[in-house]
């Protein structure tokens, strides 16, 4: 583990994990490089090496008051990624991850990449316009913008339920599942993650899918109701040049930690196509 020190002076903390071919992982929001624990061991025991990150505001990277949006998160991640000489990068983007993973491509090309997967990714544009009508309201945004500035202590709780798909009948609640996903976003700054909220559901995310040249992997849940299949993954799909889409039937937002041992498997046996 460790930090590096951007050119604007933020610190950046990191997981690098093991040799080997790197898989790169970004987290969705509010999380941290922890929610990716399982596949960080999974991945590193077979052979590749494992980094994972802390977005700026989030865990236990600087909280900072300027700099939390899509443009500076992509400039972070080529940060790192030229400090630590990754090359032949699996790129793994979940949710608010994803959207970080087609942003550094569109800013900084595909040299370094060799595969990508996005999991729950909010690309193309999560925000219903007339041009996007499967998106979703811009009221629910400035809900989660208003339930992080007052109490996102509680707003994070209530969150897990959906994110995880607890809240359908037929779900195993985990519990310590919830209280991770509740640590992981109350260790990160208010600002970064209130700022953030604009760049998961606002920023158009089309002409970076566009600049994909590498084997793409798109991972949904069609139960997912944090960011809705049809206003994402399906587009995406359809965009990214040969990306091939992989639906889980009755999946949730947080499919990797929920059904980790299929969303491993799968993952496997694409970068080792």
């Amino acid at each position: 583990m460790g930090m590096i020190t951007t050119k604007d002076g933020t610190r950046i903390f990191y997981k690098d994990w093991g040799t080997g071919q790197p898989i790169l992982f970004s987290h969705g929001w509010p999380l941290t490089a922890d929610a990716w624990d399982y596949q960080m061991l999974f991945f590193g025991q077979r052979g590749y090496r494992v980094v994972a990150h802390d977005r700026r505001s989030h865990g236990r990277s600087d909280q900072t008051w300027n700099g939390n949006n899509m443009d500076q998160y992509a400039d972070d991640l080529a940060e790192l990624i030229e400090k630590l000489d990754l090359r032949n990068i699996v790129m793994i983007g979940h949710s608010t991850g994803g959207g970080e993973v087609a942003h550094y491509i569109g800013r900084h090309g595909t040299d370094r990449v060799a595969k990508v997967v996005l999991v729950g990714a909010v690309p193309p544009l999560m925000l219903k316009t007339e041009a996007n009508p499967e998106g979703t309201p811009m009221e629910v945004f400035d809900g989660i913008r208003k339930n992080t500035a007052a109490d996102r202590s509680q707003f994070f709780k209530d969150l897990t339920m959906p994110f995880y798909g607890f809240n359908r009948d037929s779900a195993k609640v985990n519990e310590g599942l919830r209280e991770s996903f509740w640590l992981q976003g109350m260790m990160g700054g208010v600002k970064g993650e209130y700022d953030c909220v604009r760049e998961f559901s606002e920023v158009d995310y089309t002409a970076d899918l566009q600049r994909i040249d590498k084997p793409t992997l798109v991972i949904h849940g069609d139960d997912d109701q944090i960011v809705p299949i049809k206003a994402s993954a399906e587009k995406t799909a359809k965009i990214v040049k040969g990306a091939e889409l992989k639906v889980y039937p009755g999946g949730a937002h947080g499919l990797a930690q929920v059904e980790g041992d299929k969303f491993n498997a799968d993952v496997l046996a694409f970068i080792r196509a």
